[in-house]
C-alpha cells in the first residue's frame, strides 16, 4: 500500500504548500518513476520522484526526524530564498542540509528583528502559519507617539484595512521616554505587515519591531542577533500539540548537537548583523548564493509584519 499522496509528501519535504505543489503537479514538472505525475498520486519509500528533473529524496514520514531552529533576525535580511536584488536573506546563515531543506515559519519584513522558526517538517510549517489554527505571535513594538486609551481599544476591538478586519488581541505598555514608547502585542495571525499597519491606521509610525514569540516559542534568551540554536524534543513537541501533530520518533537533540547547545546557553556566541556581510561582499566581489523552491521559482517572497 502507497504511503501518502504526492501533493502532500512533497509539502512536507518543504518544497511548498500542498496547494502550490497541486500547482507544480499540474503544469507538468513533477515525474514519479519516469512517467508523469497527477494529483491523488501515492508514493512511498523506493519511487524515484523528480521535480523539474531534480531528484527528491523520499523518506516516509515517521522515519523522518523532525527538526526545528529559532534564528534572531537582524535588520537587513530579507525573509526570502532568492533574491534578484543580491540583498543578505535569512537563509545563508542556517545550517545546510543533506536531501533536505529548511522551511520557514511566518516572515519578518527586512526592517524587522527578532524570532524566526524554521523546521524540516513542510507539513509542520504549514499548519503553524494557517490562520485557522490561530498560533499567536508577540512583539515589542517601539511606536512614534502616544496609544491612547481609546486608541487601544480601537486596536484590540478591530480596524479594517485594505484587506480586511484586522485586530490586536492583547496591547501593553513596554516602558519607554519622551516621543517613543514600548509597547508588546499580540496577534493570531500573519498578514503582510500587519502590526506596522494597525499602528498606522491610528496614525502612528513603528520605528522598531521585534518578534519576541511565535506560538510556545519565545526568543531564547541566550540567542544574539544573527545566530540560531535548535531546539530540543520538550520545545518541538510543544509545538506539534498546538496544530495537532503527533510527536515523531528521534525528534530532539542528540550525543554532540545536545552538548554544543549547552555550551550556547551557557556562552553565548556574539552577535552577527547583515551590514557586516554587505562590506564582506564589497569587499570580495563576492555575490550571494541562491536557491529555491519549485513554489517560488521566479518569484520574491520578501513579506510581512
Amino acid at each position: 500500500m502507497k504511503d501518502e499522496k504526492l501533493q502532500k509528501a512533497l509539502a512536507r519535504m518543504g518544497l511548498g504548500s500542498r496547494r502550490q505543489m497541486e500547482e507544480v503537479i499540474k503544469s507538468g514538472r513533477v515525474t514519479v518513476n519516469n512517467g508523469p505525475a497527477t494529483i491523488g498520486d501515492r508514493v512511498s519509500p523506493g519511487d524515484e520522484i523528480r521535480v523539474d528533473g531534480r531528484q527528491i529524496k523520499y523518506t516516509s514520514e515517521n522515519e523522518k526526524r523532525r527538526r526545528v531552529i529559532a534564528y534572531y533576525k537582524p535588520e537587513g535580511e530579507i525573509c526570502s530564498a532568492n533574491d534578484p536584488e543580491g540583498r543578505p536573506t535569512v537563509f545563508e546563515r542556517l545550517p545546510k542540509l543533506t536531501h533536505d531543506r529548511w522551511v520557514m515559519v511566518g516572515r519578518l519584513d527586512i526592517n524587522s528583528t527578532g524570532l524566526l522558526l524554521f523546521t524540516n517538517d513542510g507539513e509542520m510549517a504549514h499548519r503553524l502559519m494557517h490562520p485557522s489554527n490561530e498560533i499567536t505571535r508577540e512583539y515589542a513594538v517601539r511606536v512614534l507617539g502616544e496609544v491612547t486609551p481609546e486608541i487601544a481599544r480601537t486596536l484590540t476591538s478591530g480596524v479594517m484595512l485594505e484587506d480586511g478586519m484586522a485586530q490586536f488581541e492583547d496591547i501593553k505598555e513596554g516602558g519607554g521616554e519622551g516621543v517613543n514608547k514600548w509597547y508588546h502585542v499580540k496577534l493570531k495571525e500573519g498578514r503582510n505587515r500587519e502590526v506596522r499597519r494597525l499602528f498606522e491606521s491610528q496614525g502612528l509610525k513603528v520605528s522598531r519591531l521585534l518578534r519576541t514569540r511565535y506560538g510556545s516559542i519565545n526568543l531564547p534568551k541566550e540567542l544574539r542577533t544573527g545566530r540560531h540554536i535548535e531546539l530540543d524534543k520538550k520545545d518541538i513537541n510543544t509545538l506539534t500539540d498546538l496544530v495537532a501533530m503527533r510527536p515523531r520518533h528521534g525528534t530532539g537533540l542528540h550525543g554532540a548537537a545536545k552538548e554544543k547547545q549547552e555550551r550556547i546557553k551557557n556562552k553565548p556566541l556574539k552577535a552577527r548583523r547583515s551590514d557586516n556581510r554587505k562590506v564582506e561582499r564589497s569587499d570580495n566581489n563576492a555575490k550571494p548564493k541562491r536557491s529555491g523552491s519549485p513554489a517560488s521559482k521566479g518569484r520574491n517572497r520578501n513579506s510581512n509584519r
